[in-house]
């Protein structure tokens, strides 16, 4: 779960202190530099997750994981991920030292270049942090880069996110890849699964999301994704299913613009909201967050 911060504060976080000398932000991983600790902390992580995810994460997700020089004893050297990533879908992993200005982060991904986190939470953190680390952007996001889909869609987003900015609708895009890539859920012949790598990469999330009675899962539907917020503090009050990977590129093909405006203009919704339209896979009964205000 991505939460606010006890720990060492990194890119961003860090204010000027955190900024790299490049000016895209990459720097070296410096992986000969990774502690016994932090390898065992990745494994930690690694070995609880790879348990709790069969029969919970989509088939593409599981076979990444499969395709990759990812395993429990170390952290991923991003060199190895990038040559077998490349070979696969034309993406690399590209190391920055955590959170990155929104024009760096899209300039990356237009260019099929993935920014990850080189650092790893503390023992005592494994469920709590600010900002994606190693973990969460190798072990959430990158499986899911092996899958052409994926691959064409978040190019495609970083793409749009430097439009965005100019049309001053990047919050109406960032619920679409919060949504989406972050926590979302897709049909799968067996049932609901994870390729969100938010959800992917927590262990409380993973079964949250798909056991609790608490959130909705609705239909996905782009528009109305637009006009959603959602929770950065906390465990999603909903989840949008797609019905396949292929759905993702047919976002693609829109031209966003008349579907900002009309977000701009309908009222914005708040993250347990239901409309009457709303294909519902589950109505939540908001027990979960309304037991939290209590």
């Amino acid at each position: 779960m991505l939460a606010e911060p006890v720990a060492a504060k990194h890119g961003l976080a860090a204010g000027e202190a955190g900024r790299p000398a490049n000016a895209d932000w990459t720097i070296d991983q410096g992986w000969d530099h990774y502690s016994a600790a932090e390898h065992a902390t990745w494994k930690t992580l690694f070995e609880r997750q790879t348990k709790l995810l069969p029969g919970r994460a989509c088939d593409e997700f599981v076979q990444g994981m499969k395709d990759l020089p990812i395993g429990a004893d170390q952290i991923p050297d991003f060199r190895a991920l990038s040559d077998v990533l490349m070979k696969r879908t034309g993406w690399q992993v590209v190391a920055v030292p955590g959170l990155v200005p929104d024009d760096v982060f899209f300039e990356h991904l237009a260019n099929r270049r993935f920014p990850a986190g080189h650092f790893i939470r503390k023992p005592h953190e494994l469920d709590y942090l600010e900002e994606p680390d190693v973990f969460h952007d190798v072990f959430g996001h990158v499986p899911m880069l092996m899958n052409p889909a994926i691959a064409d869609f978040i190019q495609a987003y970083g793409q749009g996110g430097l439009r965005a900015q100019q049309l001053g609708c990047l919050p109406q895009l960032a619920r679409v890849y919060w949504y989406t890539i972050e926590f979302g859920l897709l049909q799968q012949r067996d049932g609901l699964r994870i390729y969100g790598a938010g959800i992917a990469s927590s262990f409380t999330e993973s079964v949250f999301c798909l056991d609790s009675p608490s959130p909705n899962r609705v239909r996905f539907d782009l528009e109305r994704v637009m006009r959603t917020h959602y929770r950065i503090d906390d465990f999603q009050e909903s989840y949008f299913v797609i019905r396949d990977l292929d759905e993702l590129l047919d976002f693609t093909r829109v031209d966003f613009a008349p579907l900002y405006q009309r977000a701009l203009n309908a009222r914005e919704l708040q993250p347990g909201d239901l409309l009457p339209d709303d294909v519902l896979f589950q109505r939540g009964d908001g027990s979960y967050h309304r037991a939290r205000k209590a």
